[in-house]
């Protein structure tokens, strides 16, 4: 299934099993609102929890990618994952290289901080592996936004609370490697949007999740 959004046409993941999780994916989960938000969602459909996923038909290089959330990530459970991020293709690398992720999840563990900021690798090499930072976040309401600008030398992130990236800051990062060339990704890729359960475990409430993007928006910077 395809759709429109933002300018952009979309493949909707199809529906069946498979990794990250695994996990059973549905293409009813992901819709758009008559206001225009993108709601992703996970769901308990005849009796198996349901998870979410979409990308971009084209693939986007270096940038700055600005996403506008409406969602509680600081309230999730330690099984939900909620991903934005370009992701390689077997002619770019192997799975664990070309990744640059902005992701909400705890890894099942109740303790751990909910914000995930990371790099993967543009080659797979020994001793060169995925660099993260990962922050906590504490909302006072449902609106927040975060951008990365790539770059072929560094990756540049943002987190804010509000919409349109100009809200009071929650943290930054700046990855910039002395071998660029090996660790930060060099080549254009679809852009990723999920929302999963960490190895394919209920939500620890019951409860199913929903979380909508008013905003999602590319700028190259070539």
């Amino acid at each position: 299934m395809t759709l429109n959004w933002q300018r952009r046409r979309w493949e909707v993941r199809a529906t069946g099993d498979g990794g990250p999780g695994p996990n059973h994916w549905d293409e009813r989960n992901v819709k758009v609102l008559p206001n225009g938000d993108l709601t992703l969602s996970i769901l308990k459909r005849e009796n198996k929890w349901t998870c979410a996923e979409l990308f971009t038909q084209e693939r986007l290089g270096f940038g700055t990618y600005d996403f506008d959330l409406i969602a509680r990530p600081d309230r999730f459970t330690p099984e939900i994952v909620l991903g934005f991020f370009p992701y390689t293709r077997r002619d770019i690398g192997p799975d664990t290289t070309n990744e640059i992720d902005i992701e909400f999840a705890r890894w099942g563990n109740a303790k751990s901080p909910v914000g995930n900021f990371t790099v993967w690798p543009a080659v797979k090499e020994p001793g060169i592996t995925q660099t993260s930072h990962v922050f906590p976040i504490t909302l006072m309401g449902d609106y927040t936004s975060y951008r990365f600008v790539w770059t072929p030398k560094e990756v540049r992130y943002e987190a804010r609370y509000g919409h349109g990236g100009k809200g009071t800051l929650i943290t930054s990062w700046r990855f910039a490697p002395p071998d660029p060339e090996k660790r930060v990704p060099q080549n254009p890729m679809p852009l990723h949007l999920n929302l999963w359960l960490f190895q394919g475990k209920a939500p620890a409430d019951g409860k199913p999740v929903e979380i909508a993007l008013r905003r999602v928006l590319y700028t190259s910077n070539t």
